[in-house]
């Protein structure tokens, strides 16, 4: 059986692009500001290296939308904000979260935590 880290790990993966349109959605976001935000919300095991892959995907997909702005340090940065097909899937993807979420709980409410 996976160990703890590694099955929130597995878990975070079929969500993580519904966690960044989540924090995308706050307003226009760059990689590193993205992980500082869902750090700010307990999801600390999410690195920049797994985020933009995930975001480059995002863009090809059409739920994402991209500019460049000037940094005060370094290259300019690309910002991320959602389309409205991204809003969209976030919404829907959100309900089907909560409905995925809720079933399992129904399942494991009668176990006891130790």
């Amino acid at each position: 059986m996976a160990s703890g880290a590694q099955r929130r790990s597995e878990l975070l993966r079929g969500v993580l692009d519904l966690c960044l349109l989540a924090v995308i959605e706050e307003g226009p976001a760059y990689g590193y500001e993205m992980t500082k935000r869902l750090r700010a919300r307990g999801l600390s095991i999410v690195g920049e290296g797994s985020i933009y892959p995930l975001l480059g995907r995002l863009e090809r997909e059409g739920l994402v939308e991209t500019h460049r702005a000037a940094s005060d340090s370094g290259p300019p940065r690309k910002y991320y904000r959602p389309s409205r097909e991204g809003r969209r899937t976030l919404a829907a993807g959100v309900s089907e979260w909560r409905a995925a979420r809720d079933a399992v709980d129904a399942v494991l409410a009668p176990v006891k935590s130790r």
